[in-house]
């Protein structure tokens, strides 16, 4: 994987924040990337942005709560690529409510999207990776180590993720696929209806992660950093 010249990473949710970021290191860096959204719309904006050459980058509508669409997603890609060598799993959402309140409905979302998503995402490119001997990344949170008041439902999610997550890389290591888990801080994102502005100078930027990755598939193959806390090196004043 040191050589990362025309490998092709299937970044889910990768239309804005950090999965844009991840997407236009990995561009940058001679990669080709497929990137979803939950509307064709805004995938393919997005994709557009990043290169006008469909040769190199590619846009999906796809939502991860569905094993069909992601199943179809990556058969879309492997078409168009010829190959899969990289899952980034990064589509998440996040309901923050107390638990007298917190709906049926944000709870089942959450769970859906956080973590049987990357199920579906990962059950989804298990074949292509093993040809490949590719590697999985999840991006999970700080938030899945540190519980905090009206994050049930997130918490739970992202705890399960990075479960979820160190099982898989047991389960896949014998077959040459790398697995690992980004816990990120506070990121610059449109995360819960932010809009990232001069203010949020302080955090971790979605291209920090960007690079992150690319350390990681860059990385000597003997070596596997399984789990990543990542977080801004000074706090909010």
């Amino acid at each position: 994987m040191n050589n990362l010249t025309n490998k092709v990473a299937y970044i889910t949710g990768g239309s804005k924040g950090i999965g844009y970021g991840i997407a236009k290191t990995l561009l940058d860096n001679g990669m080709k990337v497929a990137i979803t959204s939950r509307t064709m719309r805004a995938a393919t904006q997005a994709a557009e942005t990043l290169s006008k050459d469909p040769s190199k980058v590619l846009g999906l509508e796809s939502n991860v709560s569905s094993m069909a669409g992601e199943t179809k997603a990556i058969q879309t890609v492997i078409d168009h690529f010829g190959q899969l060598d990289v899952l980034v799993a990064n589509a998440g959402v996040g309901h923050f409510a107390p638990i007298e309140s917190l709906t049926e409905i944000a709870w089942k979302e959450t769970i859906d999207t956080n973590l049987t998503g990357v199920f579906n995402s990962v059950k989804s490119c298990i074949d292509a990776l093993k040809k490949s001997k590719g590697y999985i990344i999840t991006i999970a949170s700080l938030a899945g180590v540190n519980f905090f008041e009206n994050g049930a439902a997130y918490n739970a999610s992202k705890f399960g993720l990075v479960g979820f997550t160190q099982a898989i890389m047991l389960d896949l290591r014998k077959y040459g696929i790398k697995v690992t888990t980004i816990m990120p801080g506070s990121v610059a994102t449109h995360f819960d209806n932010h809009i990232p502005g001069k203010s949020d100078a302080w955090k971790i930027q979605p291209e920090d992660i960007g690079q992150l990755v690319l350390d990681l598939l860059k990385m000597n193959p003997r070596v596997l950093p399984s789990k990543i806390e990542v977080r801004p090196t000074m706090p909010e004043k």
